[in-house]
């Protein structure tokens, strides 16, 4: 069983308003506030679950996320609630083990009786979890599970970010349209969807660009040992390595890379993002200086929404959040856009399936949700339409290089 289970309610916080629930429920606005409001929502309340990694390997990925979440509840609840009603999200911990996030599942279903589900970041896990929530008619969005398999599991499954084959796509043109490298090795870990559903889509574009790969060679999460591999890639004389993995793997592999006097830059996706990255590589200014990775957005964005939102974060957790916690954030968002949109039962039962169907129908037609990340279309698959950006490592800091929005 997981280690961790927490039921939070957030009735006021010293956080903006992430939606105004009298106005336009697409425009969230995140403005600090020097006071703690209490919440003017007195209905029932609407029980959200959320299931994700706060502990184990890759536990960066679930706090970022839950941070997120908890800031855009609270903002949520301070300004009244959604339509009167207060959101209670109850956290479980999954520790990033497929097994447990379907266990953990079960239990929002059926012990807890939650109205949606937010939930996982990992699309190993999300995989494991889906056909529980699609089964049971309880829909579920994922904040940034990118393999395509996810949402293609049935109609109740969704996701508030871009997919694979478009992450893909984007480092395949940036390598080659924008680096001007043609010659590229890949490092995927053949045991995680995410990082095969990445490497099929790089390979792919990056083959039609008249870029070649000269090598892949596999790992497997958790390895400590990536000498073998690196020696095999060094021989073949690439300009990159594409390496659409973890964190917590990714930093040591760059080092042994280092070690071996494997000097090439080195690119990633999103699951790079995290403040563990460029530490588990040895440090800032060490072997990820100056690599690239894809991501849902950047935190020196411009955009206002954006600025807001970094401001309001970083006042409540003293660090610059991650795109995990931004994609949190605006799950919750379209989450909240879309109970609005389809009010409140007569009946008061926000778990009913007749109220989850209206509810999965409503956040099916999500169109232009302005989001921190970006603005946010559903697709008729139940992808994100949005756009991403390429970040590249400077020291500590993840610098914005560019946006590619999608076709």
């Amino acid at each position: 069983m997981p280690t961790q289970s927490r039921f939070r309610t957030f009735l006021a916080f010293p956080v903006g308003l992430l939606i105004s629930m009298s106005g336009c429920a697409n425009k969230p606005d995140t403005t600090p506030q020097g006071s703690q409001p209490r919440s003017t929502a007195t209905g029932t309340p609407i029980v959200i679950g959320e299931y994700g990694s706060t502990t184990g390997l890759t536990s960066t990925f679930g706090l970022s996320t839950d941070h997120g979440i908890e800031m855009a509840v609270d903002a949520i609840n301070a300004s009244g609630g959604i339509n009167g009603h207060p959101l209670k999200v109850d956290l479980k911990d999954d520790e990033g083990k497929p097994d447990e996030a379907l266990s953990v599942v079960r239990l929002l279903i059926s012990q807890d009786n939650v109205t949606a589900i937010l939930g996982e970041v990992a699309s190993k896990s999300s995989i494991a979890a889906a056909p529980e929530c699609n089964s049971k008619m309880v829909p579920m969005i994922s904040p940034s599970s990118t393999n395509v398999k996810v949402t293609q599991v049935g109609p109740y499954i969704f996701r508030a970010c871009f997919i694979d084959p478009f992450q893909g796509t984007a480092a395949a043109k940036f390598v080659m349209n924008d680096l001007h490298l043609k010659n590229v090795a890949i490092m995927t870990d053949a045991a995680n969807d995410y990082s095969t559903g990445l490497t099929s889509a790089f390979e792919k574009n990056y083959t039609i660009l008249g870029g070649h790969i000269v090598l892949t060679q596999s790992y497997t999460a958790g390895d400590v040992d990536f000498k073998a591999q690196l020696l095999a890639i060094k021989a073949k004389n690439p300009d990159l390595l594409y390496v659409p993995g973890y964190y917590g793997d990714v930093g040591p592999m760059a080092r042994q890379a280092r070690e071996i006097g494997l000097t090439i830059p080195m690119m990633g996706g999103d699951g790079w993002d995290s403040p563990k990255l460029v530490e588990g590589a040895g440090g800032p200014g060490q072997a990820l200086e100056g690599s690239y990775f894809t991501d849902h957005y950047a935190v020196s964005n411009p955009d206002p929404a954006g600025k807001k939102f970094v401001e309001t974060y970083k006042l409540e957790y003293h660090e610059d959040p991650d795109a995990l916690a931004a994609m949190g954030y605006d799950a919750v968002g379209v989450l909240a856009d879309a109970i609005k949109r389809t009010g409140t039962p007569a009946n008061g039962d926000f778990a009913s399936k007749q109220y989850r169907s209206k509810l999965r129908d409503a956040i099916a037609t999500t169109k232009n949700f302005q989001g921190v990340t970006g603005n946010i279309t559903i697709g008729p698959d139940r992808n994100a339409i949005k756009p991403l950006v390429v970040l590249q490592i400077h020291g500590k800091d993840f610098n914005f290089v560019s946006r590619v929005n999608p076709d």
